[in-house]
Order: C-alpha cells, then structure tokens, then sequence
C-alpha cells in the first residue's frame, strides 16, 4: 500500500508515483512491441524517482545469459557489455534468487561487477536498487536504478516503486523474452544450415569437392583443435602428407614446428639417431651431439609416413614416446620429454602385418586412436577435371607456358583410367602433356600412351565378337608356332592347352604349320 510522506518536494507519494505509473500504462497500451517503448518507461520513471540510471535485462533461458535490454543515461557500448549468467553479479543474482537487492554503495560492494562501466570515482555512494521483473513466480529479467545516496530517498519505497513497474511491464517483458530466444534459434539454425550448404572448409592445398573428400575435411576439421595421434591411410599417391600438414595447420600447435619424417626412406641403422638423436661419440661417426626429430618437433608436430616400415626395435621406442611422452638420445643417460603430437602414415595393412608379427599391436593401437582413409583417385574421378586444372595452372606458372585447357576427349581418356598412381601419376601425366603441348589446348593424343584407347589411337577391333574373338585367337595361334619353330607340344604347352585341340584350331584356321618349321631353314640359308 501507498503511503503519504513528503518526498521530491512533493506532500505525498501519490502525487509523484500514480501520474508515472498511469503515463507508464499509457504507452504500454499505446505500442504492440515493448522494444519501441522500453526507452520511453525508463526515462519517464528517472525522472520521477531522480534516478541517474535505469536499465532492464532480459534473460534468454536458451542460453542462460542475462543481457540488457535498453538503459536510460546508458552508452550503447555499455549496454553492449551488460552481459551475465544466471548468479553472477547483482543483476544474475536477482534472476537466480528472485529477490530484489539494494546496494546502498556500490564502490564498496564486491558483488557489484560494473560491466557497463560507470565511473566510480566520479559517482561516489552511488546506490544501486536492483529487482526482478517475474510472472507467475519466475523471474524473466531485472529492473535497476542508480542514484546518489541521500536521506531524502526511502529505499524501501524504490524497490516497491520499482517492483510495481515490473509487474506493469512483465507480460510484454515476457513476450519480448519469447521473441529474443525465438530470434536466437533461429539464428541458430540458419548458421547450421549455412554450414550445411557450404560443407567441411576445405583445408589449403588439398583440391576436391567430391563426397569422398568432404568427408575427409570434416574429420580434419573435427581433429585438428585436439592433440590426438592421427593415423592417416591410404595408397601411394593419395596426399596423405597433404592431410597431416592440414591438419597441423588447423591445430593450436601450427606456429610450432611440423617436422616430417618417411620411415621407409631412412637407413635401419640410422632411424633410430634420426627420429631421437644421438649423444657424441655414442658410435662411429657421432663427432657432435645431435638433437633428434621428436626433440625438433618439441611443441608442434611430427608427421611419421610409411610407419608401416618401421623395424620393430624403433617399434618399442615409439611405444615409449606414445605411453609417456619421454625418450633418450642413442648413448645417452638422461631421459628427455617431449610434448609433439603424433600424426602417422601407411599405405600399408597394418592389421595384415600384426598377424605376420612384423608389426606391433600394442602400438598399432595407440596410433589408430583417430584414423583417416584418404580415397584413391579412381574412387574420387569427379575430382578429376579439377586436379587436371589446377596442375595446368601449376606448370604455366612454373614454365611460364600459356596452356588455356584441356580437351573433352582427353577429359574423357583422364576418367576412364584407373590410376594407380593416383594423384601423383595425374600430376607427372598432365606436366608431360603440358610440355608437349604446342596450341595452347591439351589434346587426347598426346596423353600418355597408357592412357591410349584403341578408339583414341584409331585401332578399335571392329566387327562382331565372334569375328573378333577368332582374329586374337588366329593370331596367338601363329606368334605362337612362330616362336617354337613350328613344334605343336611347345605350342600347346604355351597355351596352356592340348595337342588335339591346338591341331583342331590350325585346321580351323588353315594354318600350314610346314612354314613355321622351315623358317630356321630359311633363316640359316640367308645367314
């Protein structure tokens, strides 16, 4: 109840409050949306109660966060900065407890956060009246007030005047928490179908848009922000170190060192000084010590390719290196840590080699904690024509040539190979067509002749299959009897068939198999 003082200059609380909350009442039926009138309360209601500040905050219960909704004599900087989780500060703390809080100076109290940055040396005992705006008992936000600290103010009649603005505002409070959380969502939901659209961002290097491949960046890009081993596989030629080097690049260690290592290139007597490094004079040759590539890659990463090769005593030291993080020089007596994370290669099947005991098990699963299959070319051929482009690019830049594309028809020969050289064989077969090339535009014939056709080369058998099938015959059948000087046993055993049926084939083919025998008469009457 409204009791009478003299208050404001004023003989009786009424004739401050009621006008204010009657001006107050007008505007909320005046507009549908309380954003357009929120500003207009708060100003009207300090300049009533002689407020310096007035603010309200909103909770968003999505995302458990308290934000400030509009403030009177407040920047939009500080507004901005008004943030808070459910219990922090005065503000989260009148959410959290539902109960209004009055600090009577807020310079002296340590709950009082100043997020929005108000100037406590120039505001000394300024008070903060702060109280929550609920509906049917839950608390959907706060309203506040700063003013100078004085004996003519009843804090009491504040949080009483303050608590009945809330309860006049809190129905379109509510709905404006609606309409921010709903907002909210669907923000939400558009950056994730964005993502969706656009897919996993391509790592820097790596060229293909296939489904194969996205998936591949989508493991890159879900691996890369943690420290775990990675064990990348694949065949030769596939861009397995591309990968790894991808995903250091996208890891927190990418500033640090990424030091690569091909285990199948290093001499069995030297990997292990090469991968820890040797102490002087630990064997013949070791004039000065020398720092390991575990100890370079100390901090960043050490990409380990053709792990499958590695000889099974290095097997037991990079156990030790996984499981503890510490390793020692080749003669060395002090035991050094590392912290480098591990990304390993194959093209190998490891499972294959666990059972011949030419790799360890135990080991094989402390590298397999996250493992990547990179697809081979022939399993990705859509990636084709962009690979092809993307090495003609290259080699005009590196040649200085002026190569402006490539046939339809080598297209073609390009997607009908196997490639079991996979990308480095496309690469190595679009330089030599871009050297031979003499107009400008890459023709079909003057792709590689393994990537010949007989249609490309203008040989294609014609004729039905039967027709065709008897000319290859005919002709092994006299290669054949040419090369055994006529002799029928060799020529069948050759062709893996009998004696009667090669001599029903030479009858059917009327072949005169005389000649043949006679061709090393010949050949000695020439000589």
């Amino acid at each position: 109840m409204l009791k009478c003082s003299v208050k404001h200059g004023r003989e009786c609380y009424g004739e401050s409050e009621l006008p204010m909350f009657f001006e107050i009442s007008r505007l909320l039926n005046s507009s549908v949306d309380i954003k357009d009138v929120l500003y207009p309360i708060l100003e009207l209601m300090s300049q009533y109660i002689y407020a310096k500040r007035s603010i309200i905050s909103i909770l968003n219960r999505d995302l458990s966060t308290i934000f400030i909704e509009d403030g009177y004599g407040l920047t939009a900087s500080a507004k901005a900065k008004g943030i808070y989780k459910i219990g922090e500060g005065i503000t989260g703390m009148v959410v959290k407890t539902g109960c209004s809080v009055t600090i009577p100076d807020i310079s002296q109290e340590r709950r009082f956060l100043n997020k929005t940055g108000f100037d406590l040396n120039k505001n000394k005992s300024t008070s903060f009246i702060c109280v929550p705006i609920k509906l049917e008992e839950e608390a959907m936000g706060t309203i506040g007030i700063y003013r100078l600290k004085s004996d003519k103010f009843s804090t009491t009649q504040d949080v009483e005047t303050l608590s009945i603005v809330g309860s006049m505002i809190a129905q379109a409070v509510k709905l404006r928490q609606d309409q921010l959380e709903e907002i909210e969502r669907l923000k939400q939901e558009n950056e994730k179908l964005n993502q969706e659209l656009k897919g996993p961002q391509r790592p820097f290097k790596i060229i293909g848009h296939s489904g194969k491949m996205e998936e591949v960046y989508k493991l890159v890009s879900t691996v890369a922000p943690t420290n775990a081993t990675v064990l990348i596989r694949g065949e030769n030629g596939v861009g397995k170190e591309l990968v790894a080097e991808a995903i250091h690049n996208a890891s927190s260690r990418s500033k640090m060192p990424f030091i690569k290592v091909n285990c199948s290139a290093l001499p069995e007597n030297l990997i292990e000084s090469e991968l820890f490094g040797h102490e002087k004079g630990s064997f013949t040759g070791a004039a000065n010590q020398r720092k390991g590539r575990f100890e370079l890659a100390d901090l960043g990463t050490i990409f380990l390719d053709e792990i499958g090769d590695l000889p099974m005593l290095i097997q037991v030291k990079l156990l030790r290196v996984l499981q503890q993080r510490e390793f020692d020089r080749v003669g060395g007596i002090e035991t050094i840590k590392t912290d480098v994370r591990i990304i390993a290669a194959t093209n190998r099947n490891l499972e294959e080699l666990i059972k011949q005991n030419l790799f360890r098990e135990d080991l094989y699963y402390r590298l397999n904690v996250f493992p990547i299959f990179i697809p081979s070319l022939r399993e990705r051929k859509t990636d084709i024509p962009t690979l092809a482009d993307h090495f003609i690019e290259k080699f005009n830049k590196a040649n200085n040539a002026n190569i402006k594309r490539i046939s339809s028809s080598a297209i073609d020969l390009l997607m009908i190979y196997s490639w079991p050289g996979n990308i480095r064989e496309l690469e190595n077969c679009i330089e030599r067509a871009c050297i031979l090339c003499t107009n400008g535009v890459i023709s079909s014939d003057i792709l590689p002749p393994t990537l010949q056709t007989a249609e490309s080369s203008h040989t294609e058998l014609k004729g039905t299959l039967q027709n065709v099938l008897e000319g290859v015959e005919k002709q092994m059948l006299i290669d054949t009897l040419t090369s055994t000087r006529g002799n029928l046993v060799k020529a069948a055993e050759i062709m893996g068939i009998t004696e009667r049926i090669i001599g029903l084939r030479i009858k059917r083919y009327d072949i005169n198999v005389k000649m043949y025998k006679n061709i090393r008469n010949q050949i000695d009457e020439d000589v």
